[in-house]
């Protein structure tokens, strides 16, 4: 099993950047998909970002893409979500995910989730 802890969560003005930390306890980190997914009050869990276990290939929502970046480092077991160029409707509480398998965009395809962490972008 695989249990996640996400931090670098706040409040940030339309415009501003974050980046936020999702630390994996265990071992065959490097085994695992990570992906990023967020959800806003009233809306359903979306995708949001996936690096694959092997190739560390990415994909992106089309609403993020361009503005972050998904990476993950094996040796700290540790998967980033660098946000640039915040937006209101980035609002939302971000969790990360993990999988034994490869990339997929489905939350409910993912195994292990963290607690979440709140990003509030102001307008």
């Amino acid at each position: 099993q695989v249990q996640l802890v996400e931090s670098g969560g706040g409040l940030v003005q339309a415009g501003g950047s974050l980046r936020l930390s999702c630390v994996a306890s265990g071992s065959a980190f490097s085994r695992y998909t990570m992906g990023w997914f967020r959800q806003a009050p009233g809306k359903e869990r979306e995708f949001v970002a996936v690096i694959s276990r092997a190739d560390s290939r990415t994909f992106y929502a089309n609403s993020v893409k361009g503005r972050f970046t998904i990476s993950r480092d094996n040796t700290n077991n540790t998967v980033l979500l660098q946000m640039n160029w915040l937006k209101r409707e980035d609002t939302a509480t971000y969790y990360c995910a993990a999988r034994y398998g490869s990339s997929r965009n489905e939350a409910n395809q993912y195994e292990y989730w963290g607690q979440g962490t709140q990003v509030t972008v102001s307008s």
